[in-house]
């Protein structure tokens, strides 16, 4: 007995493509804004569509590289600031 119904569309290499896309905005806008939450879910999103064999796989590489810079960016401004960027208004 099936508990659930079969899917209506193949899912695949589509998806992938979007996956790839949407790693690519999120790492470029994560280094300007939200770098802490927007560079690693550009990675995850990176390395599942690389993962997948995207076809669009020099902007998941893209991605890739762009989230691992929002990281990088967020480490360089705290050590510069001697504490996290967003504790600023805490104290």
């Amino acid at each position: 007995m099936r508990l659930t119904a079969p899917p209506s569309r193949a899912t695949g290499r589509r998806d992938t493509e979007g996956m790839a896309v949407a790693s690519f905005v999120l790492g470029l806008v994560g280094l300007l804004v939200l770098n802490i939450v927007l560079g690693p879910i550009a990675i995850v999103l990176a390395l599942v569509a690389l993962r997948r064999d995207t076809p669009r796989r020099y902007r998941a590489l893209l991605g890739l590289g762009l989230g691992i810079a929002d990281l990088v960016v967020l480490g360089i401004l705290a050590s510069v600031h001697g504490s996290a960027p967003w504790s600023v208004w805490g104290g």
